[in-house]
């Protein structure tokens, strides 16, 4: 796989004037690249031949949904849950 040229996430790097840089932005962004770096392993994993990687993608795809939902909700909690849960995922 190779790293992306245009980072999607590129604009939680620019803060708005009168906008503070707190730790919990921090977990979101790390949170969204997981969720990226992982959905690129789903492909991957889509692409393996006879649905030999079936299994490995419904699972990474109901942790990608579960980390979105805990994003929408603002949980922290489960975000940083689901940021554990997606850092290991290979």
């Amino acid at each position: 796989m190779t790293p992306a040229t245009n980072d999607p996430l590129d604009f939680l790097n620019s803060n708005p004037p009168g906008m503070q840089s707190a730790g919990s932005t921090d977990l979101v962004q790390q949170l969204l690249y997981e969720i990226i770096r992982v959905k690129e392993i789903i492909v991957y994993y889509d692409s393996i031949p006879n649905g030999g990687g079936q299994l490995g993608s419904s699972i990474l795809n109901e942790l990608v949904s579960e980390a979105y939902q805990s994003l929408v909700n603002y949980d922290t909690v489960l975000m940083k849950k689901y940021y554990d849960l997606l850092l290991n995922c290979d």
